[in-house]
């Protein structure tokens, strides 16, 4: 398996952060969240990789992303983030997170 840190994580739109940011601090899924997205940071690859021919259509129209992966959070909830290079840097990028049964229905399981 690939260890690589990254230079940051992002979120892949503004919405997404504001929801983020407007969760309470000791909400469990904010620290949930902060939690992976420092482990992200150290091992981009951390996450499970999805095939490329189970990422969302609409990601890939609205994203223009060509890798998706899923990391575990606590209580059945997903992270679901891809990887972007340029020649400088190395980025991991936020694209949704939701509970399990939202999972399924978005990945079609």
């Amino acid at each position: 398996m690939f260890k690589k840190p990254v230079e940051g994580v992002i979120f892949a739109d503004d919405k997404l952060e504001e929801a983020f940011n407007s969760l309470a601090e000791d909400d469990w899924l904010k620290k949930a969240i902060g939690r992976a997205i420092e482990t992200l940071k150290q091992n981009v690859f951390s996450g499970d990789k999805i095939s490329k021919r189970l990422i969302p259509k609409e990601y890939i129209q609205k994203y223009q992303i060509d890798n998706l992966f899923w990391y575990q959070l606590p209580k059945g909830w997903r992270l679901v983030y891809s990887v972007a290079a340029n020649e400088i840097e190395l980025l991991g990028i936020i694209i949704e997170y939701f509970d399990h049964k939202n999972y399924e229905r978005r990945f079609k399981y």
